[in-house]
């Protein structure tokens, strides 16, 4: 039986350190480390010991009571979120990890929601208990107010309060425990099916740093979780982290259901790619083996098309992700690599990050990435220096905004310059918020062959298209295929791509266009006293709240603000509440931007000077290409326009 147990936590909460009491235990390490020391197995990258902190989601092995498990830990930091995000879906069940002294934390309420949305059966340990300030019940009354109300303070035992508070939620014990007759074992079951259900969380308290409860804790989680892989279908298995090794890529999975086994062959669309080694991690060793089974986490060789997310032995489309970066820099190298150089060692780093979303501008010869904050660049400065001895820089964190349209209309591309040809006509409505870009197709295969449709859609998504006002990408808008037309013989590689990029933008050109700027969602408590001032403060950042919730000694207060005008307000936050207050922030989407007018102006993006997109199309005349505007594209167009 294999079980993938994932360990979570707001920052310096104490999870990387229950971790190492957790491998002592179970004999996967023989000398126990401390985050201080700088000496935590897990935490086995440089720059995580010299900061103290977990960046990277990292694997421990061990059996325990016949079961093989891989205990992961993972980062607590915000600016690491998405190398969280994708170690959660890859979990049988999670150990929320929060400070007897700290309480319920911005991140935990952040780590919470994403382990209800993927509904992974949690435990909590509360950390902590020999720290002075500890105090356990305010921490449970505020597990079960901000988490879940089927939180269950569990002392180790099945004792008279667990038996009643089980039998309160199922009728047929109820009438056991009334009278007398409710076994343990019965209660255990009856334990393990709420807790796969997501309708029981076991809450247990301790030390991890004195050593007290771990081993406890974790023997009461081996009973309550079980698994249930199939290793006699079909192999299946997610992709859930890329590494390194040299030159070579470490393609990490978790089978989801069959046999995987060294040298067999994966077809991805055209390419086959074989399995040429598979490897067990238990922190930086390993061991390699010929077989893996569903359930196991592994590493292998050989594999170079599957990004994180895929799943392999699959229809299934990539996985979307909830933790999406806000920011954009820009990289400043000035060394003596060609940028294309510094281009693919990025490249490989956005390949084990995909959030990074690297992009480079021809027109400036400039590198830009996509982070969670400045932390995050921090780390991506030393990152490279270890691994690439390359000295790199960022610019700034900027925000990274988007466009959209506001009604429906029809674009038109033409591309006919000497011995070639395309034409294509696309319909682009507004999409709801958040929905992206997505493609409907209602032209006639008598009008355009299957083939070509299916290129025009390729071109359509096969990069973030530039909006008019900022330059920045368009979002949330539905594009039809209404029609198109080929040549037999001019039309060859590449002229659909321009037809197709030309009527998105001509029908751009034709209607209202707004800027997007990312939200967040916020929540915080503080003392009363500090109502006027919190309440304040969201007005003059742009945000909006709901009505604060009282109670005799605090104020919580609920709401959305811009991340232009909240990023920072962490710090401020917790300077006037002198660190007693709460605040938790999550991406709550896109939307209309505060300060339209003041972006635009500040961006200076000149849409006539683009060199990639242009809205006017090409006609040809006497042997010889034309430019026709995009006002009079529409006229000028092959096709039938009714």
């Amino acid at each position: 039986m294999y079980k993938t147990i994932g360990v979570l936590a707001h920052v310096d909460a104490g999870k990387t350190t229950f971790c190492e009491q957790l491998l002592y235990h179970t004999a996967a390490i023989k000398k126990r480390g401390r985050v201080d020391h700088q000496d935590a197995y897990l935490d086995n990258h440089t720059i995580e010991r010299q900061r103290g902190i977990t960046i990277f989601a990292e694997q421990g092995r061990f059996e325990f009571n016949n079961t093989m498990y891989t205990l992961i830990d993972t980062p607590g930091h915000v600016d690491f979120a998405p190398e969280m995000e994708r170690a959660v879906q890859v979990m049988d069940a999670a150990i929320l990890i929060v400070s007897a002294v700290d309480g319920i934390e911005g991140h935990t309420e952040t780590v919470w929601q994403l382990l209800k949305k993927h509904q992974i059966p949690t435990f909590i340990f509360i950390n902590k208990t020999d720290r002075e300030g500890a105090n356990l019940h305010p921490v449970m009354e505020a597990i079960t107010r901000d988490l879940t109300q089927n939180a269950l303070l569990f002392n180790h035992k099945i004792d008279t309060t667990v038996k009643e508070w089980v039998a309160e939620r199922d009728e047929a014990l109820m009438e056991l425990y009334f009278a007398d007759q409710l076994e343990d074992t019965e209660c255990i079951q009856a334990l393990r099916k709420l807790i796969e259900k997501q309708q029981a969380v076991i809450c247990m308290a301790g030390s991890a740093l004195k050593d007290e409860g771990v081993i406890e804790f974790f023997q009461w989680l081996d009973q309550f979780t079980f698994s249930n892989y199939d290793s006699t279908s079909d192999f299946q298995g997610k992709v859930f982290k890329i590494r390194h090794d040299g030159q070579q890529r470490l393609t990490f999975l978790k089978a989801l259901s069959g046999t995987m086994k060294v040298r067999d062959e994966f077809t991805f669309g055209e390419v086959v790619e074989k399995i040429t080694e598979i490897r067990l991690y238990n922190g930086s060793h390993f061991v390699t083996v010929q077989q893996v089974n569903a359930g196991d986490i592994f590493a292998v060789k050989g594999l170079s098309t599957p990004e994180i997310g895929d799943v392999i032995g699959s229809e299934q489309q990539s996985t979307t992700f909830e933790m999406i970066p806000t920011l954009h820099a820009k990289v400043l190298y000035n060394g003596p690599l060609h940028m294309k150089e510094v281009t693919r060692v990025f490249r490989e780093l956005e390949a084990e990050e995909p959030s990074l979303h690297v992009v480079w501008s021809e027109q400036f010869q400039e590198i830009s990435v996509h982070v969670m904050g400045v932390i995050q660049l921090e780390v991506l400065t030393e990152v490279l220096k270890e691994r690439f001895d390359m000295n790199v820089l960022f610019g700034r964190p900027q925000i990274l905004y988007k466009e959209t349209i506001c009604e429906k209309t029809v674009g038109y591309g033409h591309f006919e310059p000497l011995k070639h040809y395309a034409e294509v006509h696309l319909q682009l409505t507004p999409n709801p918020r958040g929905q992206g870009i997505t493609f409907m197709n209602v032209c006639h295969a008598d009008h355009l062959s299957v083939g070509h449709q299916r290129v025009i859609e390729q071109h359509l998504f096969e990069q973030e298209h530039h909006g008019l006002l900022t330059g920045f990408p368009v979002t949330d808008i539905e594009v039809t295929l209404l029609t198109g037309r080929a040549h037999n013989q001019y039309t060859a590689g590449g002229d659909f791509r321009e037809a197709t990029w030309r009527a998105l933008r001509q029908g751009l050109e034709q209607v209202e266009n707004r800027l997007l700027e990312p939200y967040y969602r916020f929540k915080m408590k503080a003392t009363n006293d500090h109502i006027g001032r919190m309440m304040s403060d969201i007005q003059k950042a742009n945000g909006t709240f709901e009505a604060p919730i009282l109670t005799e000694q605090t104020v919580i207060i609920t709401g959305r603000a811009p991340v232009a005008t909240f990023m920072d307000y962490s710090t401020h936050f917790a300077a006037y509440t002198n660190g007693k207050g709460a605040l938790s922030m999550q991406f709550d989407g896109y939307d209309f931007c505060h300060n339209e007018e003041q972006v635009i102006e500040q961006i200076g993006y000149n849409k006539n000077a683009d060199p990639i997109y242009t809205s006017s199309s090409v006609f040809l005349a006497k042997g010889k290409g034309y430019s026709v505007p995009w006002q009079e594209a529409k006229q000028a167009m092959h096709c039938d326009l009714e």
